[in-house]
């Protein structure tokens, strides 16, 4: 999937839970909502970035959801040998 959408995507879903007056649980709230509604490649995608731009493009609240997803994710698993 194109990373512009991606980040779109989160940073949308990121200022749906700024309301929330505690910013830690809105940035759960962002890994979780992403967790459930995203599918494993989305997050993997997200995450990659997340780790390689250190969350260039994405909103503050956005990069701390993405930060711990990363953290609840497991590695992704290595290419098989060709």
């Amino acid at each position: 999937m194109n990373i512009d959408l991606l980040i779109k995507m989160a940073n949308e879903i990121s200022a749906y839970f700024a309301a929330e007056k505690d910013t830690e649980q809105a940035a759960k709230d962002v890994a979780g909502h992403l967790r459930r509604y995203w599918e494993p490649r989305m997050r993997r995608q997200i995450i990659t970035y997340y780790e390689e731009r250190q969350g260039a493009g994405l909103s503050e609240l956005a990069q701390r959801g993405v930060g711990l997803l990363a953290a609840a994710e497991p590695p992704a698993a290595p290419a098989p040998p060709a």
